[in-house]
């Protein structure tokens, strides 16, 4: 697998594990970024979920018990360690439950890890494996699969406007992997949300707008505490069942739940009461999607599609 991919014309071999947000399928299991690491085991499965540890709850140690018994890619959706990101968030809250799968996580940082000034908490302790620490976004390849990880605290890395750093970047990576069968993305905000408490994010439609034109086929998301899946839409919310993207909020990491109340257009199911994982298993042509509840829960989701 080729090194990661951050905006540097570094390519370093890594071994790839398998993955979470936009995707796409091709081939191999490259990664690309400024400093990479050789990575843990590859498989074609990804867990994801974000908004996940804080020492004053226990639901992160729940969800990293489901981690336990899926061998795959974990992928983290953002606000990794509450309540700052700091240094003393990971060590004492993240490193205990979901540090036990460090050596296969593709992390992407949110808006609570920018608490502690340029993240350092963060890219301190995940290293190589998040990236450029000036920007915090970087791709690779996963059994074919094209998949972006993608920073969404804009005002943090120069912003998220079209002509934006990572807006840019994010075009000629998707240009140079136009081969790719299936295309994978992730970010901490979500484009579209139903939650009560943040709702969609108009500063990630630049994002949305290059991945669609690449024809992208999922993109993942936390930050609202909630679980929701919508159909397959366009950068504007309007249903395309041929080329739209099909977008996963699963900010069920274990941190607290937000309401859902006013349901959006296209919104095909949510949870605002489950921890969980999403799981992907990433097929050359297509893909399975499953809700895992933390135990005791009963909410699931489940269901298949094919790549664009």
């Amino acid at each position: 697998m080729t090194g990661i991919n951050s905006g540097a014309s570094v390519s370093i071999v890594a071994l790839a594990l398998s993955v979470i947000l936009v995707v796409g399928c091709g081939s191999g299991g490259a990664r690309s970024e400024e400093a990479p690491s050789t990575r843990g085991i590859k498989a074609p499965v990804v867990a994801a979920a974000g908004d996940i540890t804080s020492c004053a709850s226990s639901g992160d140690e729940a969800t990293a018990q489901l981690l336990d018994t899926i061998n795959g890619t974990v992928i983290t959706l953002g606000d990794n360690a509450y309540e700052d990101g700091s240094v003393k968030d990971y060590r004492e809250c993240y490193n205990p439950t979901w540090g036990r799968f460090k050596d296969r996580t593709y992390p992407i940082p949110g808006n609570h890890e920018y608490r502690t000034p340029g993240a350092q908490g963060y890219f301190g302790y995940f290293k190589d494996a998040a990236g450029d620490p000036s920007k915090g976004y970087y791709s690779y390849d996963l059994d074919g699969w094209h998949v972006v990880a993608l920073n969404s605290t804009c005002e943090d890395i120069g912003g998220c406007s079209a002509t934006s750093p990572q807006v840019r970047w994010l075009q000629t990576d998707l240009d140079a992997n136009e081969g790719a069968t299936c295309t994978l993305a992730y970010m901490h905000h979500p484009r579209f949300s139903s939650g009560e408490v943040h709702g969609s994010t108009t500063e990630v439609r630049p994002l949305w707008e290059a991945l669609y034109e690449a024809g992208a086929d999922v993109v993942l998301s936390g930050h609202e505490h909630n679980y929701e899946r919508f159909a397959p839409q366009n950068p504007d919310g309007k249903a395309d069942p041929e080329r739209g993207i099909r977008e996963f909020v699963v900010g069920t990491g274990g941190k607290s739940h937000y309401e859902i109340e006013t349901i959006l257009a296209n919104s095909e199911v949510h949870d605002d009461e489950t921890y969980g994982v999403l799981k992907l298993t990433l097929h050359p042509e297509g893909y399975d999607w499953r809700f895992i509840p933390v135990e005791g829960e009963a909410f699931t989701d489940s269901g298949s599609s094919r790549c664009h």
